[in-house]
């Protein structure tokens, strides 16, 4: 059986947005796939995609090309979305002190807690923060900063 990889949102987008280091996410992708998210990296997909076009980095119609690119990707199972369940947020509430001085945002400890309860070994990530947090807990990192 192969390695569970969890990517996280800042990696995942450069597979979809032309970005620093975005030609290596896609050959990691087509190494690796499939690679699980959460059900908060739709809700952050989205929100990035918004963010980048209301500061007009993308147009409107790139936008729902890329959101539309990202569910069919997940529809077809290259993407592997796992839930968010009370139990995930209580693994995200009692691994926070497990990381010892690591500055970790709310948001990116229910991504760690998704990829521990799914039994992921590897996070893919483009955030030295979450990176750092995820060495601590144990997971191999692929950084793609």
């Amino acid at each position: 059986m192969s390695e569970v990889i969890y990517m996280d949102t800042s990696a995942l987008a450069k597979w979809y947005l032309n970005e620093t280091r975005s030609e290596d996410v896609e050959k990691y992708i087509q190494a690796h796939g499939p690679l699980s998210i959460s059900t908060l990296t739709v809700v952050e997909m989205r929100s990035l995609l918004f963010r980048r076009r209301r500061g007009k980095d993308i147009t409107s119609r790139i936008e729902m090309q890329v959101m539309a690119a990202f569910e069919e990707d997940t529809r077809h199972g290259f993407l592997i979305r796992h839930p968010i369940s009370d139990g995930t947020v209580a693994s995200a509430v009692n691994l926070i002190p497990m990381v010892g001085n690591v500055a970790l945002k709310t948001l990116d400890s229910l991504h760690l807690a998704v990829a521990r309860d799914i039994g992921a070994s590897i996070l893919a990530t483009a955030d030295r923060v979450m990176a750092q947090a995820g060495s601590a807990l144990g997971l191999t990192v692929e950084s793609f900063w």
